[in-house]
């Protein structure tokens, strides 16, 4: 490990030994806790270090955070769920009869085919059993329909970590320190885990908790032998409803409006539908909101289509037929009933919005794949949701069954052809564009960027001073789809927009990570720039998409990809004359090198940024930026030099760049100027002077106050409260440590307020 007097105070710069082991970190860890407890003056560098996860990442520190929080993230249950009691009572006899082994869950794996009414059963059943688990319930859609599709376990961790209370900026980027946060979180718990839809054994097993006293409901179209091979699972194959069932299904439904249909009738349109519980839905969808449509026709439809006899043309003949093996496809023939009896223009609706598999459907999304307004899109929407082609599953957000996207996709095909879902797409894409550029400027009005789709974008003189923090918000909101959208840019061809969208996401991922989400997006991001600029494209977009890519790999801790897709961005942007670009490169090489704490190579590399910038003449790309862009390198190298602590040229620089961030437009940059003023009082800690670190650190708290840094504000009021502390005034640190551990809770970073909890005790004791 290495210790600050081993840096020196001469200039010299030893190589460090990380440790790279987890019994190492854990060691680490421990010891530079003790550290801190010794020796105040050292605890900004111990907080810091433990908050990078990502690179010295001691496995117990975010589980404190996880035992206070009880996930609840079951979907609302359906009020006219029918028969499947054998299916509790099959779960109930598990649990009863299981005979617990350290460290194995109880695993039921419910199979069948789509429709059949998988996650209806299991969230019954989970809502049925719910008090047997008062550690919470867990709860995804593992989109699991396709390869294609299907979730990554990592983006399901990231979303469970935040839900058991751990804060964003603390869940690790990769996988495997994810899924074992995760059995960290859950060990020793009684806690359920919901896995709805799930593709493939590879996809569930990173997500088992390892606690005997945790129940895993498992659904899936497929068989996962490799489940119940390793892990003990338990399979139960769903079958269709009883006649008697369906027609009490199709009844509730339909509605009480409905009930004075002949038995007989009822009887023929369910068991058309093959008692499935989807086209039983789908049917009893149809005859809820259409007052007169008869029950009679409803049998009558269902029965040609079953004979091959649908009206429908020959796009509804073929998607009405039987499958390869002859057997009867009743959620088709449902789906192709409702279908008809669509409007026109809801029938084209409703083909648009299946060209892409869309995370969830919004009445933004809808509008620019049908081309339509959003007063149609959303009554359209309404509509689609009321026949059970579509589900509510939020305000305004919709969801595809996937065998009805499937339903509308081919219909798409047939009727639209391929340039029409490829128009639709486009659409799509470059409305999320539009939307996500103007959300980003919101967000980070004053930073650089490329692509048009920035052009022209102002911010309002009344501007509210908390409107970045909503753009930001809502840009979080859609992150799946505007990834979503991404991965369909790509898939048809329009590289212009697929790495400007990446562009677009530049202020989500840089303040709020989703590591794995990021690298994904920005590997095709830097894929479509490259085959821009081999098209006469934008060269320039090459290295920055490098370069964004190089920060979603630094915070996974893949130092080394980091290291050589900046090399890349430096070569790119050199190649063709960006200079702001390869300054940007050189500056992002630094930061990898502060990281790794070599100091004196980080202080290099911002020299070198700052030289190149010095290339800029008025009228080049990045001229306007330069002010901001030189102070920010003056911080950074003043940051270093502390470090290094050579604190009188440390806090020369720091100064300096306090000014440049002043003179900026706009009435200057507060957030940055707060930043100048923390490492200024932590200059002044270091070097030994308490009282001119106060006066820093006290218009720290104010900037950061007016630029609503939350979480910047509680770092700075753990910093005076160290100064305090060294200054003999503990009524005062301990009241700076209250305010901290108020704002480390409020903005989600209980591992900060358990952090300040336990300095508070050791002050008090």
């Amino acid at each position: 490990m290495l210790s600050r007097a081993s840096t020196g105070s001469g200039g010299g710069e030893e190589q460090p030994t990380l440790p790279v082991t987890e019994q190492e970190q854990t060691a680490a860890a421990l010891r530079l806790m003790e550290v801190a407890r010794r020796s105040p003056e050292f605890a900004r560098e111990v907080a810091e270090w433990a908050r990078e996860a990502s690179w010295l990442a001691p496995r117990a520190v975010p589980a404190v955070a996880c035992g206070a929080s009880r996930p609840q993230m079951l979907p609302p249950t359906t009020a006219v769920f029918t028969d499947r009691e054998d299916v509790i009572a099959w779960i109930t006899a598990l649990l009863d009869d299981a005979d617990p082994v350290q460290g194995a869950p109880t695993i039921a794996a419910l199979t069948g085919p789509g429709g059949i009414g998988k996650t209806a059963v299991a969230v019954q059943c989970a809502y049925a059993l719910r008090e047997r688990f008062p550690d919470g319930i867990l709860f995804v859609d593992l989109a699991g329909a396709s390869s294609g599709t299907a979730l990554s376990p990592s983006d399901v961790l990231a979303r469970f970590l935040e839900r058991l209370g751990v804060p964003p900026a603390m869940v690790p980027g990769d996988e495997a320190r994810q899924r074992d946060l995760f059995r960290d979180c859950t060990a020793d718990r009684r806690m359920m885990v919901v896995l709805d839809n799930a593709h493939a054994d590879a996809q569930v097993v990173p997500l088992l908790p390892a606690s005997p006293g945790c129940l895993v409901l498992v659904t899936s179209r497929h068989r996962l032998s490799r489940l119940v091979a390793e892990h003990g699972a338990r399979p139960l194959v769903l079958r269709p409803l009883s006649t008697a069932d369906a027609v009490l299904l199709l009844r509730r439904v339909a509605g009480s409006e409905r009930a004075a249909a002949p038995d007989a009738v009822v009887q023929a349109v369910a068991e058309a539908a093959g008692g499935v519980p989807l086209a039983l839905c789908t049917t009893g969808a149809g005859l809820a909101v259409r007052e007169h449509l008869a029950w009679e026709r409803v049998a009558r439809q269902l029965s040609e289509r079953i004979h091959g006899q649908g009206q429908g043309g020959d796009a509804m003949r073929s998607g009405s037929t039987d499958d390869a093996r002859g057997t009867v496809d009743p959620v088709r023939h449902a789906q192709d009933a409702s279908y008809s009896e669509l409007t026109p223009e809801c029938a084209a609706f409703y083909r648009a919005i299946a060209g892409w598999a869309w995370p969830t459907v919004t009445v933004m999304c809808a509008a620019h794949a049908a081309g339509v307004g959003e007063d149609q899109a959303r009554a359209s929407l309404e509509q689609l949701a009321g026949v059970h082609l579509l589900e509510e599953v939020g305000e305004e957000r919709y969801r595809f069954h996937d065998l009805a996207r499937a339903h509308a996709r081919e219909l798409a095909a047939a009727e639209d052809g391929h340039g029409g879902i490829s128009a639709g797409v486009r659409r799509v894409a470059v409305g999320h564009l539009r939307w996500a550029a103007e959300a980003d400027f919101r967000v980070m009005p004053l930073r650089w960027r490329l692509g048009p789709a920035y052009r022209g974008l102002v911010l309002p003189e009344d501007r509210d001073p908390a409107d970045g923090k909503h753009a930001l918000a809502d840009l979080r909101r859609e992150r799946e789809n505007l990834a979503a959208v991404i991965r369909a840019a790509d898939h048809h061809g329009f590289d212009d927009l697929v790495w400007q969208l990446c562009e677009a996401m530049w202020g989500l991922h840089l303040l709020l990570g989703f590591h794995a989400q990021w690298i994904d997006t920005h590997l095709l991001g830097v894929e479509a720039a490259r085959r821009c600029a081999a098209e006469f494209g934008d060269r320039r977009a090459v290295g920055r998409m490098l370069v964004q890519l190089a920060f979603g790999y630094m915070g996974t801790g893949r130092a080394d990809d980091a290291e050589e897709v900046l090399a890349q961005a430096v070569a790119a942007d050199e190649a063709c004359g960006h200079h702001r670009g390869q300054a940007s490169a050189v500056e992002a090489l630094g930061l990898l090198r502060l990281k790794r704490w070599k100091y004196a190579e980080a202080q290099r590399c911002f020299e070198e940024a700052r030289e190149i910038l010095g290339r800029i003449r008025e009228g080049d790309d990045g001229w306007e930026d330069l002010p901001r862009a030189t102070a920010l390198l003056e911080h950074h190298i003043g940051r270093a030099q502390t470090r290094q602590r050579h604190f009188a040229e440390a806090l020369a620089r720091l100064n300096d760049a306090l000014v440049r961030f002043r003179r900026l437009p706009e009435g200057g940059d507060t957030y940055n100027e707060g930043r100048v003023y923390m490492s200024l009082g932590e200059t002044h800690l270091d070097a030994g002077d308490a009282d001119l670190a106060r006066v820093c650190l006290d218009k720290a708290v104010k900037a950061m106050e007016q630029a609503g840094a939350g979480l910047q504000l509680a770092d700075v009021f753990e910093s005076r409260a160290r100064c305090h502390s060294l200054s003999d005034r503990p009524a005062e640190a301990a009241e700076d440590l209250r305010t901290a551990a108020v704002h480390y809770e409020e903005n989600g970073d209980r591992v900060g307020a358990e952090r300040i909890r336990m300095t508070l005790a050791e002050l008090e004791a």
